[in-house]
Order: C-alpha cells, then sequence, then structure tokens
C-alpha cells in the first residue's frame, strides 16, 4: 500500500538518525501505531504529511523519530487539538482550526496521540538545533540549511500541539542563527587578522635575513633558517584560518621573493668561491712544483729562505677545499721535509764536527792562558810568538757551536790584550819621539808657571788673583803627570 511504503521510508530514516541524535527522556507512553494499522490515504493524509519531510534529513538539521514522550508532554500537546468522527484530526492554530489529517479505522486517543507525538518529534528538532548553536564548530552554511528546513517543516505542519509557541520558537532561533552567524563572521575576521600577523611574522623574518646578506654571512646556518621558515609557512597553512586568497598570494610573493634573493646570493658566493678555490688550487700546485725542484738543494741557507717564502705564498693563496687542500699540503710537506730533513742531517753531523773543533780550541785556550801574565817586554815577545802559533793553529780547526764561539773567543782574546798591555807600556818607553814631546810640554809648563807667579805677584784684584792661582794649580798637575 502507498501510505504504508512511505510510512516505512519515514521510520527507516528515523532510525538512522537515532545514533547520532540524544533521545528525549524515556517514560511510560502509548505505542506508536504499526505500518499495518496505518490509515489509508485520504487527503491530508499523514502519508502525505511524510512527504514534506525528506527521508534522510541534513546534518545540520536532524530529525528524531516518534520516540515515547511523558504522558504529560503529550496530553500537553493533545489538548490543542481534536479527532472527528470521521477520524479528521484537526489543530487549534489561532482562533481558528486547520486539519492536519486523517486516521480512520482507530480510536481517536491513538490518532490525536499519535500527531501530538508528531509535534513533540518537531519542537525536539528545535530544541536539538538550539543546542546545535551553541556549539563552538558549527558553520554559517549550517544555520542557514538548518534555519530553511526547519522553518518548511513549521510553516504549516502536521501535528497537534502548541503551533503559536512552536513557530515563536522558531522566530527565537532564527534570530539567535543570525546573532550566532554575526559572532561567527567576527570570530572569522578575527582569526584571518591573527593569521594574516603570524605570516607576515614569518615574511618578515625572511625578507630580514635576505637584506642581511654580506661577506661575512655564514651561508649554510641562513639557509638552514630559511628552511625553518618555510617549514613554518606551511605548517601554518595546514593549521589556521585559511586567508583571503589576494592577501595569501601577497605574502607568499614576498616570501618567496626573499628566498630567492638569498639563493641567487648563496650560487653567486658559491661560484665566487669554487673560482677562489680553483686558482688557489693552481697557486699551490705551482708552488709545489718549485718545492719538488728545491727539494734536494745543499744549499742550506739559501734554500731554507726559498722555502720560508714557498711557505708565505702557501698561505696567501687561500683555500682550495678540504680534501684537496689536504692533498696539496701532504705533497708540499714532503717536499719540504726531504729539504730539512736532509739539512737537519747535516747539521747534526756538523754538529759532532763542532764539538769536537771545541775541545780542540779549549786545549789552545789552555796553552794560551799559561802565557800570562807577563812583566817585561822581553816575556811580552815570548808570549807574543807563542800566541801567533796558537793563533794558527786556532783558525786552521774550524768552526765550534754558535753557543760556545763567543765564550772563547773572548777568553782568547783577553790573553792578547794582556800581552799587548805589557807591549804599549814598552814602546811608550822607549819611543824618543815621545821624550822629545814630553820634554818640549814640560819646558812650556815650566815657562807658563812662572809667567804666572809673575801675575799673581802684581795683581791687586781678588777676584783675578784668584783666577791665575786656580789656572796656575791646573798647570802644575799638568806638570806633576808628564814628570
Amino acid at each position: 500500500m502507498a501510505d504504508e511504503t512511505v510510512t516505512e521510508t519515514e521510520n527507516t530514516a528515523a532510525t538512522e538518525e537515532q545514533a547520532t541524535t540524544p533521545a528525549p527522556a524515556v517514560s511510560e507512553a502509548k505505542p506508536t501505531p504499526t505500518p499495518a494499522s496505518m490509515p489509508k490515504p485520504h487527503a491530508p493524509s499523514p502519508a502525505a504529511f511524510a512527504k514534506k519531510t525528506p527521508a534522510k534529513q541534513h546534518t545540520a538539521a536532524p530529525t528524531t523519530t516518534s520516540t515515547a514522550y511523558t504522558d504529560a508532554d503529550v496530553k500537553a500537546s493533545e489538548a490543542f487539538g481534536r479527532v472527528d468522527d470521521n477520524g479528521a484530526v484537526f489543530v487549534k492554530e489561532g482562533e481558528g482550526e486547520r486539519e492536519v489529517g486523517q486516521f480512520p479505522d482507530v480510536s481517536k486517543e491513538e490518532a490525536l496521540a499519535l500527531y501530538a507525538r508528531r509535534f513533540l518529534d518537531l519542537k525536539a528538532k528545535l530544541d536539538l538545533f538550539a543546542g546545535r548553536l551553541s556549539s563552538a564548530n558549527i558553520k554559517a552554511r549550517e544555520i542557514d540549511e538548518s534555519l530553511k528546513l526547519l522553518g518548511e517543516e513549521t510553516n504549516e505542519p502536521a501535528v497537534v500541539g502548541d503551533i503559536a509557541a512552536l513557530k515563536a520558537q522558531f522566530e527565537e532561533l532564527k534570530a539567535a542563527g543570525e546573532a550566532k552567524k554575526t559572532e561567527l563572521a567576527e570570530a572569522r575576521k578575527a582569526a584571518i587578522a591573527k593569521a594574516v600577523a603570524e605570516r607576515t611574522a614569518i615574511v618578515e623574518k625572511a625578507e630580514a635575513l635576505a637584506a642581511s646578506l654580506g661577506d661575512n654571512t655564514n651561508w649554510r646556518s641562513t639557509a638552514d633558517k630559511f628552511r625553518t621558515l618555510f617549514d613554518e609557512w606551511q605548517n601554518h597553512q595546514r593549521t589556521t584560518t585559511r586567508i583571503d586568497k589576494p592577501e595569501a598570494e601577497a605574502l607568499w610573493k614576498r616570501f618567496s621573493a626573499a628566498r630567492t634573493t638569498f639563493n641567487q646570493a648563496r650560487r653567486k658566493w658559491a661560484q665566487a668561491r669554487d673560482n677562489e678555490r680553483n686558482h688557489a688550487k693552481e697557486v699551490k700546485e705551482a708552488i709545489i712544483a718549485e718545492a719538488n725542484e728545491l727539494k734536494d738543494s745543499t744549499a742550506w741557507g739559501e734554500t731554507s729562505r726559498k722555502f720560508n717564502d714557498l711557505m708565505d705564498r702557501w698561505k696567501k693563496a687561500g683555500r682550495a677545499g678540504r680534501t684537496e687542500d689536504d692533498e696539496l699540503w701532504t705533497k708540499f710537506r714532503e717536499a719540504a721535509d726531504t729539504f730539512f730533513n736532509a739539512r737537519q742531517a747535516d747539521r747534526d753531523q756538523m754538529n759532532t764536527a763542532e764539538k769536537e773543533n771545541l775541545a780542540k780550541k779549549e786545549e789552545l785556550l789552555v796553552k794560551a792562558e799559561a802565557l800570562v801574565p807577563v812583566k817585561t817586554d822581553d816575556e811580552a815577545k815570548k808570549a807574543r810568538q807563542e800566541l801567533a802559533k796558537i793563533q794558527e793553529e786556532w783558525d786552521q780547526i774550524g768552526y765550534v757551536p754558535r753557543e760556545d764561539m763567543r765564550r772563547i773567543e773572548n777568553r782568547l782574546d783577553a790573553v792578547d790584550k794582556q800581552i799587548k798591555s805589557v807591549e804599549d807600556a814598552a814602546w811608550k818607553q822607549s819611543d824618543p819621539e815621545a821624550d822629545a814631546r814630553k820634554s818640549s810640554f814640560e819646558e812650556q809648563l815650566n815657562a807658563q808657571l812662572a809667567e804666572l807667579d809673575a801675575k799673581i805677584a802684581a795683581e791687586t784684584d781678588e777676584k783675578k788673583k784668584a783666577k791665575l792661582e786656580a789656572e796656575k794649580a791646573t798647570k802644575e798637575q799638568w806638570l806633576n803627570a808628564i814628570k
């Protein structure tokens, strides 16, 4: 039967929604009529009313099933309706009444109770939507769709109950829905502003990094910072409020421009670094070639200076890359070590010979120091002859260790000076020209003293006389010194 089929569809839809819709409190109530007992279609019939309600409701406006209500709720709704002798059901609406359906072949109480429960079902939808409006995750579209469906259902509902209160409740829900949409719009506006500010902060950090690039930039560290900012950007897109497309694109353009600036600068730096490394490699390879030419030289002093120059050039050449630098340095050190090891071996051999020479010269020093002191000219002449032999042998021995050279040379010089002092004294005594010069000077002093005596005797001015006496005293000292 057509009315039975429609009723089964309605009951099936209601059963599907019970899983997500909380049921009202359960109490004793009369059982709902089964499909077999449903009335045949009349105009308007329950089946026709059922057609107004879709079998599958939108989740924003969930439906309820004809769940049992308290007797008090049912009786309160029944008070707004009646059933005539033909099974037609009427509801009081305003000053009049309106037929809402027919339900023959059942008692008036059962028919009236059915339409009263349908009123309670519709009211439960409104109550459920009122609770939904307080939810934090409700959307504006859901509010509009729910209000549209509920408006259709409450326009001329085929139910028995307080229709005026039902419509008044719906009007309150409409006002609450508009208020909720305004609240959601303001919240979204604030969330968008917050998201824009947060994403702008990411952009500004990227732009600051791009603006700080220079010769002292740590490119690896800066690349890590840009990578972190990009991760923050992606995470922000996934987890925050969606930003309006024009503003999001403008911010991304700025962020992308900063990254492009960094990437271009890093590529330029990398190219310059590669050029510097290639140049450094060429310079160091040339230095290695020169070192290999010098490594077998035995011109120790000159070659040592050349190797020092090569080392200075090596330091100024710059770096050729860690791996290549290590390989090049190994080759250079091999050439340098070849030379310096040979020089050290020669020095070791030389040191042995110098120590032997030192021992020989110290033996000669013992002989030389035994020649002094001398007192007479004859002793000085003999000592000079022996010292000349020692000096000749000294010169033939060769080098001694550098740290001992001055010490032994000073000791030999001391012997020479002692002998020379006696020789000089003897020479002065035997020099006829010196005697002549001494005699002439003595005569001049005696003449000057005689002249001063005469001036002193004739002088009456005490100051001038004192000055003449001082001059006389000085000349007398000279005279005593040469006698």
